[in-house]
């Protein structure tokens, strides 16, 4: 797995749109942020583009990204924010320039298509805070992202959960949202699992959809040589008129349990203000016990 090298002061984080579009006048928090620890921001031609609920065509979405790819001054590409569009050009880039010379792709929710295609190709990817949740984003997220980019320890203790199920694991990190992995499976970006510590999280989804996406991962054998599984934020469930029965931790408990691997849940990842940085690709140690759980990066 190549990881991207440890940013600098001064170095130069470009901002395009590989999926809904983002105005300039929305930039500043982020420019701010990112001049506040030291890094230059460049705007892609993204940007401002307009093309529905897209951030520009798919051709100048593509071509905006390979820029930033094949430019050497540039050393991390912030994807502005998610929403849909990123499996519409993902074919069209050409991703080898990243293995000469590995760089930090960073975002979240749609932007999980990147990560599980640059993880297939062995590159490593940070899944975190983007331009678009920087205003609702937590101080801790925030620091959490600077940390990540500058290469300084990482280490994630949070409280405990009734659902989780005790244990330790090591492993590469891996996953994203849970219905952009669903939508990869088959697919030549769809991740492989085995030996891996699996991050899902969610926003706005019906509970029976969670179960049907769960059931699909498993039957996929998502789960047969998973090392562990942490479980973000479910945010924002819905429930039909008449009951599922269940809500999404215990859905997701139920199909996990038979595998006999560490879980934790409600993990302070995905669509929620304290989206904590999680580099995908590095490998970690995950530890659930009755009093905490602590997900150290190696």
């Amino acid at each position: 797995m190549l990881i991207p090298p440890s940013l600098k002061p001064g170095d130069k984080v470009a901002i395009v749109c590989t999926a809904r579009k983002f105005e300039p006048e929305q930039c500043p928090p982020a420019i701010e942020l990112m001049n506040s620890i030291g890094l230059e921001v460049v705007l892609g031609n993204t940007i401002g583009k307009d093309n529905f609920q897209l951030g520009g065509t798919d051709e100048e979405r593509a071509d905006d990204l390979q820029q930033m790819i094949n430019r050497n001054d540039i050393k991390a590409i912030w994807i502005a924010r998610g929403g849909y569009g990123t499996v519409r050009i993902i074919d069209k880039i050409d991703f080898t320039p990243l293995r000469n010379q590995p760089k930090w792709l960073i975002g979240f929710s749609d932007i999980t298509v990147l990560h599980s295609h640059l993880h297939h190709l062995g590159l490593g990817s940070l899944h975190a805070i983007m331009p678009f949740s920087v205003p609702n984003a937590t101080d801790e997220a925030k620091t959490s992202l600077k940390k990540a980019l500058f290469g300084e320890e990482l280490i994630y203790q949070t409280n405990t959960h009734s659902a989780n199920i005790q244990g330790q694991a090591t492993g590469q990190l891996i996953g994203g949202n849970l219905s952009i992995l669903y939508s990869l499976l088959g697919s030549a970006s769809s991740v492989d699992t085995n030996g891996k510590i699996l991050f899902i999280e969610d926003l706005d989804e019906y509970l029976y959809h969670i179960d049907r996406m769960m059931q699909n991962l498993r039957r996929n054998g998502y789960f047969e040589q998973l090392n562990g599984l942490i479980v973000g934020g479910m945010t924002d469930m819905h429930d039909n008129q008449i009951p599922f029965g269940y809500d999404a931790m215990q859905i997701i408990s139920e199909i996990v349990k038979p595998y006999n691997i560490p879980v934790c849940f409600d993990f302070p990842a995905g669509h929620v203000p304290n989206n904590l940085a999680l580099p995908f690709g590095r490998e970690v140690s995950l530890n659930v016990d009755l009093n905490e759980v602590t997900l150290k990066f190696l």
